[in-house]
C-alpha cells in the first residue's frame, strides 16, 4: 500500500511539472529569453558579453536581501562610472563600489603644499547622464604643522561644479562612443 502511496505522489508531481511546462511554452512557443542566437556558444565569449553588457550574479540578488532604496548597477561599461574614474585618475582611490555606485579618494596634497590636502567623494544617484546623477563632496583639510591641528571643511561649489563638468563631459563622449561600436556592430553582414 506505501508503494502505491509514492507513485501516486510522484504522478502528481509529474503532472504539475508538465502542466507548468506547457504554460511557459504557451505563451510564444520557446522558453523566454533562450534564443540562441543572441548568445555565443562559447561560454568565455558569454561571459564577455555579461561583463560588457553588466550582467553579474550576486548571492543578495539571489535571496533579494537589499536596502530598502532603488538599485542601481554600475559596471565597467557604464559611461559615467568610467568618465568619473577617468576624472579622477590623478588621485589615490580609498574605495571604489560598484554596486554601493560610490568613490571615495584619500587624501591628495600638492608636493608644494604639504599641509593644504582635498579628499573627494563621488555618489551616483542614477545610471542616466545627467547633471543631478551625481552628488559631488569635496573636503579641504588645512593643518598648521604637517597633520597636527588640522582643519576639515567641505569646499566652495566652483570647484564640485567644475569636476561633474568635467565627468558629465566625458561621460556623453563614452557614451557616444559606445553608441558608435554598437552601430558598427550591427552593419556587420553576417
Amino acid at each position: 500500500m506505501n508503494n502505491n502511496l509514492i507513485s501516486t505522489k510522484t504522478i502528481k508531481s509529474l503532472f504539475f511539472i508538465i502542466i507548468g511546462c506547457f504554460f511557459l511554452l504557451s505563451c510564444n512557443g520557446k522558453i523566454p529569453g533562450a534564443d540562441a542566437r543572441k548568445f555565443p556558444a562559447d561560454p568565455k565569449e558569454r561571459v564577455k558579453q555579461n561583463l560588457k553588457e553588466g550582467r553579474g550574479f550576486t548571492l543578495n540578488d539571489a535571496f533579494g536581501s537589499g536596502g530598502s532604496g532603488g538599485k542601481f548597477e554600475f559596471a565597467s561599461s557604464n559611461p559615467l562610472w568610467r568618465a568619473s574614474l577617468d576624472v579622477l585618475d590623478f588621485m589615490p582611490l580609498t574605495s571604489v563600489n560598484y554596486s554601493g555606485g560610490i568613490i571615495i579618494t584619500d587624501w591628495y596634497s600638492d608636493v608644494n603644499k604639504p599641509n593644504e590636502s582635498i579628499k573627494i567623494t563621488i555618489r551616483f544617484l542614477s545610471n542616466e547622464i545627467r547633471s543631478d546623477s551625481l552628488n559631488v563632496k569635496i573636503f579641504s583639510r588645512n593643518c598648521l604643522n604637517s597633520l597636527v591641528n588640522c582643519k576639515i571643511v567641505e569646499t566652495d561649489k566652483i570647484l564640485v561644479k567644475e569636476i561633474n563638468k568635467q565627468i558629465l563631459k566625458k561621460a556623453a563622449l563614452y557614451e557616444k562612443e559606445d553608441l558608435l561600436q554598437k552601430g558598427k556592430k550591427r552593419k556587420r553582414p553576417e
